[in-house]
């Protein structure tokens, strides 16, 4: 937890309760159904919360947003990232059922009011947002395919709307049809852990 607050020093107390309340309840729901690699439980704070917390290094959402978290697996980067901004509205939708439950219980149990969920594929999902965000669910283009439709065309931030997604490795190939426009920032500038050494966030507006 103090890798949070290393980094985001300006958390209320039920932020920072939030956060904490997240070990426990991975624990014992991981236990159960596995959301998280049963031998990476215990990199919780560095390897998934703080990792989702990459995307608030690249965008403070503003007030009134709108957010889907899509593929978001046990909550990731929904939830963290629906703790930072408490006046953000996060819609998490993943494909496993189980994995939903999962998200759910925990949001319930931490008391996220900003967060809704949805189990159903992506291609179901019609709502529109002012951003998509994920974690490395799927190639970028299959991606970008997928969630145009859930892009809204009214602009509220202070970039335009897109996706935002946590990536790994060597992206050249993979942004190549983007190239002009997507914007990369390497988390190893932003986290001094050696876990984000390869990390990035990639955005491309819609």
């Amino acid at each position: 937890m103090d890798l949070i607050t290393r980094y985001f020093p300006h958390l209320s107390d039920q932020q920072k309760e939030q956060f904490v309340a997240l070990y426990d309840l991975y624990t014992d729901w991981n236990s159960k159904i596995n959301v998280i690699s049963r031998k990476d439980i215990t990199n919780l704070y560095e390897h998934h919360v703080l990792h989702s917390l990459g995307i608030a290094r690249f965008i403070s959402f503003k007030d009134g947003s709108q957010v889907m978290d899509l593929g978001t697996g046990g909550g990731f980067p929904g939830i963290p990232l629906a703790i930072l901004f408490p006046e953000v509205k996060f819609h998490l939708v993943d494909s496993i059922g189980k994995k939903i439950k999962v998200a759910s219980e925990i949001a319930n149990a931490i008391g996220l009011k900003n967060v809704t969920f949805r189990h159903c594929r992506a291609e179901e999902e019609k709502a529109k947002f002012d951003f998509v965000v994920s974690r490395a669910v799927m190639p970028l283009s299959d991606l970008l395919k997928i969630i145009r439709k859930n892009i809204s065309s009214t602009q509220m931030n202070a970039i335009p709307n897109g996706l935002i997604c946590l990536k790994g490795g060597e992206l050249a190939k993979e942004t190549l049809p983007v190239k002009n426009k997507v914007e990369i920032m390497d988390l190893k500038n932003e986290f001094a852990e050696e876990f984000f050494e390869t990390k990035k966030v990639v955005y491309v507006p819609l």
